[in-house]
Order: C-alpha cells, then sequence, then structure tokens
C-alpha cells in the first residue's frame, strides 16, 4: 500500500514553531489533515519523514500500546535531521537524548522510575498539600492586585503561581525560582527568540544543540548540589525522594537522576501556566462567562478541563513503530515515526461538538492534552487542583476583566501557550 502524502504546506507548517505562535493558521492545516489525511506522511527537506497523528481516536490507540510505539528509540520531541545526529554523537550508547526522564523512558524502565514519585501526585496524597497550595494562591492574588489595574497574566502570574507550587513540593527555596523559571523557558522555548538562552532566531542545528547542552548544564549542576544536601540531610520533599531513591538496588544514575529533577520541575509549572492563562483569555474575552465564574460558589470543574482542551500546552509527542502494525486504516512498518499531535486531537470534529468554542459545558470532555497510557501526564491531578484553588480565590475578588492588549503565544513545536496576555481588571 502507498504511503498518503500530506499536501506541502500542511507538513511545513506543523513543523514550524512560528505556526504554532500564530495558532490560527496551524488550525486550517490540522482541520484539513483530519477531513482529507488524518494519518499521512509528511516530508519536509530539514526532517525525516513522520506521520502525523490528527485523530483523537489514533492518538488514543497508539497510547495505549506502548509495547508497539516506543518512546525511547528516537527522539520524543520533533528533531530535524542535523539536530537529532549531532544529539546521537552527544549522548551515551547514542541514544540522541539529550535528556533521560520519564518521557524518554520505555518499559521496564519507566514504571519503575514513575513508581518512585507516582503517589505524591496521586489525589489523596494531594490533600495534604492543598492547605499550602491555597495560600500560595492567596499570596499571588493580593500581589496581583497591589500591583494595579493591568498586568501582564501570562508572565507576572500565571509563570509564578504553579513555579511556587511544585518548587515547594520539590524542595526548592524560594530564591532559586527565578533561575528555574529561566531555565525552564530556556528548555521549552529554545525556537522563541523572546525565550532562548541566546535571544536571537535559532539558524542552525549547531547552535540548538549548543545552547541546550548549557541550558541541561546548569540544570544538573544545581540538581547535583541539591542531591548532596538532601542525601545529606533528607526533609520531607521530593527532592529527598529522587536523591535517595534506588532502582534495581542501586542509587538512580547521574544521567536518569537530572532527568528526573528536570522533568518535575519544568513540566511540574510550565503546562499549568498556559492552561491558567488560556482560561483567564477566554473569559477576559466573554463577559457573561466571567460573570458566572466569579461567583464564589461556581463549580469550577468545567472551565478547567475546558481551558486545558483549549490550550493544549503539549503540543506534540513522537513515537516509533517497533513492529509492523494497522492504525487508522494505514500500515505503520517497523521503525516509522510518528507525531501524535494533540493541538489537532483536541479539536477532533468526532469527539468535540463545535470544537472552535470555548465552552466549559461540555457534557464529556474528552481532551488528552494530559496524553493518553503509561505515559499520562504524572501531575495531571495537581495541575487541575492548582487551577481550581486559584480559579477560586482570584475570580471572586474581580468586578471587572478584559483584554488590555494583543496576546501572543510562545513560538515552539512542542510546549506552547501564551507568552503575553494583557489584562485589565476592577477589583471588588
Amino acid at each position: 500500500m502507498t504511503k498518503p502524502i500530506l499536501p506541502g504546506e500542511v507538513a511545513a507548517a506543523v513543523v514550524n514553531p512560528v505556526a504554532y505562535g500564530e495558532w490560527d493558521g496551524l488550525h486550517r492545516h490540522l482541520a484539513w489533515a483530519r477531513a482529507n489525511a488524518p494519518l499521512a506522511v509528511a516530508e519536509n527537506d530539514d526532517h525525516d519523514p513522520f506521520w502525523l497523528v490528527t485523530r483523537h481516536a489514533d492518538i488514543m490507540a497508539i497510547g495505549r500500546d506502548p509495547q508497539r510505539f516506543a518512546s525511547g528509540i528516537r527522539p520524543t520531541v520533533l528533531t530535524n535531521r542535523d539536530g537529532e545526529a549531532l544529539a546521537r554523537a552527544a549522548t551515551p550508547n547514542n541514544d540522541g537524548h539529550l535528556i533521560r526522564s520519564l518521557v524518554q523512558m520505555d518499559a521496564p524502565d519507566h514504571m519503575k522510575y514513575r513508581l518512585l514519585t507516582q503517589s505524591w501526585f496521586m489525589p489523596k496524597n494531594l490533600k495534604i498539600v492543598e492547605d499550602r497550595v491555597r495560600q500560595i494562591a492567596r499570596e499571588t492574588v493580593e500581589r496581583m492586585l497591589a500591583a494595579g489595574e493591568t498586568c501582564d497574566f501570562a508572565r507576572d502570574v500565571a509563570a509564578h503561581y504553579p513555579l511556587r507550587v511544585i518548587m515547594d513540593i520539590l524542595g526548592v527555596p524560594a530564591e532559586d525560582e527565578p533561575r528555574m523559571l529561566m531555565l525552564t523557558q530556556q528548555l521549552f522555548g529554545p525556537t522563541d527568540p523572546e525565550l532562548n538562552r541566546s535571544r536571537e532566531a535559532i539558524t542552525s542545528a549547531e547552535q540548538a544543540i549548543a545552547m541546550l547542552h548549557y541550558v541541561i548544564a546548569d540544570f544538573e549542576q544545581y540538581f547535583g548540589a541539591l542531591t548532596a544536601d538532601r542525601r545529606a540531610n533528607p526533609r520531607e520533599d521530593i527532592a529527598t525522594v529522587i536523591a535517595n531513591a534506588m532502582v534495581g538496588g542501586e542509587q538512580i544514575p547521574d544521567r536518569e537522576l537530572a532527568g528526573y529533577y528536570m522533568i518535575i520541575a519544568t513540566a511540574g509549572h510550565d503546562t499549568t501556566s498556559a492552561s491558567t492563562a488560556g482560561a483567564m483569555m477566554e473569559l477576559a474575552k466573554n463577559p457573561a462567562l466571567f460573570e458566572r465564574f466569579r461567583g464564589s460558589d461556581s463549580e469550577k470543574a468545567g472551565l478547567i478541563e475546558e481551558a486545558i482542551r483549549w490550550t493544549t500546552p503539549v503540543q506534540h509527542f513522537m513515537r516509533s513503530a517497533r513492529e509492523d502494525v494497522d492504525i487508522g486504516g494505514q500500515t505503520i512498518r517497523e521503525g516509522d515515526w510518528l507525531m501524535l499531535n494533540y493541538v489537532s486531537a483536541n479539536r477532533d470534529e468526532t469527539i468535540f461538538a463545535d470544537p472552535f468554542v470555548f465552552d466549559p459545558d461540555r457534557e464529556k470532555n474528552q481532551q488528552i492534552a494530559f496524553g493518553f497510557g503509561a505515559h499520562v501526564c504524572l501531575g495531571q491531578h495537581l495541575a487541575r487542583m492548582e487551577m481550581r484553588i486559584l480559579m477560586e480565590e482570584l475570580l471572586p475578588r474581580l468586578q471587572r476583566l478584559e483584554l488590555a492588549g494583543e496576546p501572543a503565544r510562545v513560538e515552539s513545536a512542542f510546549v506552547g501557550g501564551l507568552k503575553r496576555l494583557p489584562l485589565r481588571f476592577e477589583a471588588v
């Protein structure tokens, strides 16, 4: 069977960071793909060909089958041909993973490492930290209101609140949070000249890899010192768990140790920041919705789940086929590379009625922004709790909310969301 090939403009859009920043045009291309070529091959000059997976059902099928669709064989984030070659040359066993965290692991390692901290992030145990999260939310709201009647909500509020929460749980002191925020933005936004380390457009794979090496080295240096401290002075925090964890009867190797810290420290706040800002943008655009949800007794669950779907902070992951397998009417061959495009899946017309309408009243919101299957986001319950508590503390304190300028999205094909959200508000 001949593989279906995507039109050039669609293939170009799904690899282009600027398209993810512009957003609307990308959605038009993805909608075309869902309707006409929902599982087809993208060919670009700089990238190896890969299958673009756009439908919700196909991504679910791949997510529930990690034995046949691996995370560790090739990069789990879209990487061009030169970048992958450079990464392979610079990594142990030429595996191409500059970071080896839960995201890059397959069985049996994945579950062994995931179980080390999984209990910390389950709803039952999160109740232990709920009061502390609420305290952080209240402090965040007070700072926002004290600063005046306008703010850049993405930069001044959404970026800092979940950062403080996850750093508190992890065990990183407050004075080190600016460093963690800066490094996270540099790691997740290397293609955005406003966020990356060099503050300029990246024009070559060599530049990108060199910049990421510096960022990763900074993380490793910081968490190496934290590990030494927690082994000498254990505390009731996740850093102590990671620093002293044993896998296979031995302490975690340095590479996996650094990767574990990094995935919690970065994904533990950046994605929640994006969804929180997305919710506030839609409330600012829709006075009726704002009026409804600002009530202290209004149920926020629908708002939160829809904001997560609407924003889809983690925009894709890559998988590699371990064997020939049929998915969505197409035959995927062993060794084929696939992009699970969550942005597209969360606008799938066969799953969501009026998917381009922000609707907190969806009866059953089947968003998959947290992924699906064995690799579903470890911190999904914490993210929902953080968003709910902030909305409970913030919205009743506001009398009026509106946009004060044009929002702007991060130019990144991997982790996206708003980097600017100018708001004007009136406190009660």
